[in-house]
């Protein structure tokens, strides 16, 4: 892994749900709307020169894919979920480059965007397929989870609101399989869409086959991965909210713009950062800065151009010093 930051892209890990609008009906067209909007900011950064590289999240819209695969069961053969997460990438990814290069057209820059397919291998044997902890799809009443697990082999989860939903496995991502494709169009200086959805969970068996898994990928484990995979001199993953905080959810949530390396290690062991939201973002950057030293920043995605220039947004350094000394040069 590299120890300090080269020419590599900036990598933008953009959440599923900074694709939809909650006020609107998560059709298409609300969509591609709403994309529209968000890579306004990404269309100002390559217009100013920056190199990019994108992934995102697709909680929301895998969810939908597998509800229709699902109402369609008695006619159709269900879908494989790492075949979901593919559809999803391809999905998305054409919404966002589509969107991206119109937003780039209309301002006269010529910069090529392209999607990736991309796979990522995990380990047929990590320990999280003996134990699912990644809640998919839709809710069930709990009436109805002795038969999901009989007739479809689900693992079953219980919320105490909101019913039974499946579980599936999130394994730690090991290589990602187009990472000499993703170099080499990045050299070419092209902004590339990849890793979408974590990526699809592969694994290779002993005469070299690559076989899918019923898993899925944490996101932002896998941007760090690719971050650091080239050389990223920043990682930047866009959230819902304008700072990282200390106790989120309590009365009393303190903003943290700036933060360093074992503050957040200090934070993460003492619980401050709910699971499951802010905590998966903190334990990346902080794999990212264990091998880069570089930059992480959280921040919403309307201010991606100003958390880049140190104006808005939470930074993550190794080292206090370094992080006053980029912020106040």
């Amino acid at each position: 892994m590299p120890e300090n930051p080269s020419s590599g892209p900036i990598v933008v890990a953009i959440g599923g749900h900074s694709l939809l609008d909650p006020d609107l009906p998560p059709t298409v067209a609300n969509q591609f709307a709403v994309t529209r909007v968000a890579m306004k900011p990404v269309a100002d950064l390559l217009e100013r020169g920056e190199r990019l590289v994108l992934t995102h999240g697709n909680g929301p819209q895998v969810g939908f894919m597998q509800l229709r695969s699902e109402l369609a069961r008695e006619t159709l053969p269900e879908v494989p979920l790492d075949s979901l997460v593919a559809d999803s990438q391809g999905a998305m990814g054409y919404m966002i480059e589509r969107a991206l290069r119109a937003e780039l057209r209309r301002r006269g820059d010529d910069t090529p965007v392209v999607t990736i397919v991309t796979e990522v291998e995990v380990d047929p044997d990590d320990p999280a397929f003996g134990e699912p902890s990644k809640p998919i799809g839709r809710f069930y009443q709990p009436a109805e989870a002795p038969q999901l697990v009989a007739d479809r082999g689900w693992q079953i989860m219980e919320d105490p609101k909101r019913g039974v939903r499946r579980v599936v496995a999130s394994p730690e991502p090991l290589r990602i399989v187009q990472l000499s494709t993703i170099e080499q169009l990045c050299r070419l200086g092209i902004a590339v869409i990849c890793c979408g959805g974590g990526g699809i969970p592969v694994s290779r068996t002993d005469d070299g086959q690559v076989v899918g898994q019923e898993a899925v990928i944490d996101k932002d484990k896998v941007s760090m991965l690719l971050a650091v995979r080239l050389g990223s001199p920043r990682l930047v993953i866009t959230t819902s909210v304008d700072y990282v905080y200390e106790d989120y959810y309590s009365e009393t949530p303190i903003a943290r713009p700036e933060l360093a390396v074992d503050e957040v290690r200090g934070l993460l062991e003492d619980g401050r950062f709910a699971a499951g939201s802010m905590a998966p973002k903190m334990e990346a950057a902080v794999d990212f800065l264990d091998a880069i030293d570089g930059e992480a920043i959280i921040c919403l995605p309307e201010d991606l151009v100003e958390a880049i220039d140190g104006r808005a947004g939470t930074h993550i350094r190794r080292t206090f010093a370094a992080a006053r000394e980029r912020r106040d040069p």
